[in-house]
């Protein structure tokens, strides 16, 4: 049994169109979910995870904003709370990007963080 919360984890408007059409780029199956993490690496000290989903744990947290579900597992929210899913197709890379309020320090790639 899912519980879905207040959005801790947001996504953009631009985020949403590209997770949407990635999930149809990719024939992901319609109960899809995006699920965000984080593990220790990275020059900064924390790596951000994300990928999609379809299976569920005990432990997992569920967020809906804008039509995107995300899940998160508990111990990634203490460092993910608040933070937004964000599109660039800019210059300076693109795809999805976390901008998260909880980091202190980040690396220039902006795939690891410390907090």
């Amino acid at each position: 049994m899912e519980n879905v919360v207040d959005s801790a984890i947001t996504v953009s408007e631009s985020a949403k169109e590209f997770i949407g059409q990635l999930i149809q780029d990719q024939k992901k199956p319609a109960d899809s979910f995006v699920r965000v993490g984080v593990k220790g690496g990275g020059c900064s000290g924390l790596t951000y995870q994300m990928d999609f989903d379809t299976e569920m744990k005990p432990t997992d947290q569920v967020f809906e904003d804008k039509g995107v579900k995300i899940v998160v597992d508990m111990k990634s929210l203490l460092y993910l709370y608040g933070t937004q899913l964000d599109f660039s197709g800019g210059l300076n890379g693109k795809g999805l990007h976390f901008n998260n309020p909880n980091a202190t320090r980040t690396c220039s790639c902006g795939e690891s963080f410390a907090v």
